[in-house]
């Protein structure tokens, strides 16, 4: 399709087509859906050269509009990073059906069962922007929920993100599940975001999955309910009873396995006490190549007040040293963005208080950010990471993109 079509026919359509799919997800069989998702993940792998020419492009159109190398990494794809798709599409299809499944069992002294069950949301619209696993993730998540979904791809990953789509129409054709249960946005046009912020007639909840202009844009103006997935301003505090060992590995791979990722680590805050290993930590990080803006220890340079809150998704990390745990806190109460934060320590009491006070959707303890990841908590994807305060919060896996009905029984019972 071209750009210069009628974006809110466009929009209204794929909406009535979604919620017509939803509504016949809503009653399949978990049989159905585990061959769907089985079948897609075949068809990802089968489809892998399509779908590696398909990228290069992409990645082509990325580099022409200046994309930084840590964006270029999110964006690109080889065999290892489908056979990861494929792997999560299968961790999906095996996990049991979050549909049906009862959360809560009572009876009240009047007689009455009360059952609380998982049910789908309906139709959820996902707008993400350079990683194409995210059409696999989101697709697989919201296909196992019952629910039918609208992707809205970023116009980096258009071409990779069609490949990806019509490997998943193919299982759900295979499965005999309506193919319009996942449907992509065929425009790169931003006006159909704005149309998909507005339709709260077809569109149950919207998920953002991108930088800070495009989570902002999506808060600012959608009449749709949105599990806000906000930046990854991501703090590591090392404590004065940190195990020295752990921390420089945990550091290390926290900032650079991948820098690109919202579980990257941006800010280090260290004890005072502990300076000494902070600077080692810090040496480490510069060895390594990392950009490291500090205060009271010796980096690359010397932070200013700009690097606090900062999100740089590259080789570059804030660093500084703090009294004590009650600075360190503050710092991220003021600086973060209820993502992911860890303390390194090997007090208990320390760890208690860290988790306590701080209100991140996922705090860690002596463990590499890079673990804030729905994969890694064992939901084989992830549709994204909730930083808000609706029921969904953290990685958002199937489950998450579920509400829930209640069911009541009685045997002929009546009310006096």
């Amino acid at each position: 399709m071209t750009d210069d079509m009628n974006i809110p026919a466009l929009m209204a359509d794929i909406g009535e087509r979604a919620k017509a799919a939803a509504k016949a997800l809503a009653s399949a069989t978990a049989e159905a859906k585990t061959k769907a998702l089985m079948d897609a993940a075949d068809a990802v792998w089968a489809a892998r050269s399509d779908i590696i020419e398909a990228n290069a492009k992409d990645m082509e159109f990325g580099r022409d509009k200046g994309l930084s190398p840590a964006m270029l990494d999110r964006l690109m794809l080889d065999e290892t990073r489908i056979q990861g798709m494929v792997d999560g599409l299968r961790t999906v299809a095996a996990q049991d059906d979050p549909v049906g499944a009862v959360m809560e069992e009572w009876t009240q002294p009047t007689g009455l069962n009360i059952r609380r069950v998982r049910t789908p949301l309906g139709v959820i619209g996902v707008i993400y922007e350079s990683r194409p696993n995210v059409t696999a993730d989101a697709g697989a998540l919201c296909l196992k929920a019952g629910n039918a979904v609208i992707l809205r791809g970023g116009s980096e990953s258009f071409h990779s993100s069609g490949a990806i789509h019509a490997a998943l129409q193919s299982g759900l054709r295979s499965a005999g599940l309506p193919h319009d249960a996942v449907q992509l946005v065929p425009t790169r046009d931003r006006a159909a975001v704005r149309e998909m912020l507005t339709m709260t007639d077809t569109i149950d909840v919207i998920v953002p999955r991108g930088g800070k202009g495009l989570v902002g844009l999506v808060q600012k103006e959608a009449r749709v309910p949105v599990f806000a997935h906000l930046e990854g301003i991501v703090h590591i505090y090392i404590d004065k009873d940190v195990d020295a060992e752990k921390a420089r590995a945990v550091v290390l791979n926290a900032k650079t396995r991948r820098t690109g990722i919202c579980g990257a680590a941006e800010c280090l805050l260290v004890h005072k006490d502990a300076a000494a290993l902070g600077q080692e930590i810090v040496d480490d990080l510069m060895a390594a190549g990392v950009d490291v803006h500090a205060q009271g220890l010796n980096g690359s340079s010397v932070a200013t007040g700009d690097d606090w809150g900062m999100e740089f998704l590259d080789m570059k990390i804030a660093a500084k040293t703090v009294d004590n745990i009650d600075e360190a806190i503050s710092h991220i109460q003021t600086f973060g963005s209820n993502h992911t934060d860890c303390i390194l320590t090997e007090n208990d009491d320390a760890a208690d208080q860290f988790f306590a006070r701080l209100d991140s959707a996922i705090l860690m303890r002596n463990a590499s950010t890079q673990f804030a990841d729905g994969g890694e908590f064992g939901m084989g994807a992830e549709i994204g990471i909730a930083t808000g305060k609706m029921h969904a919060r953290g990685p958002v896996g199937a489950a998450q993109l579920t509400s829930f009905k209640y069911l009541v029984v009685g045997d002929g019972t009546v009310r006096v």
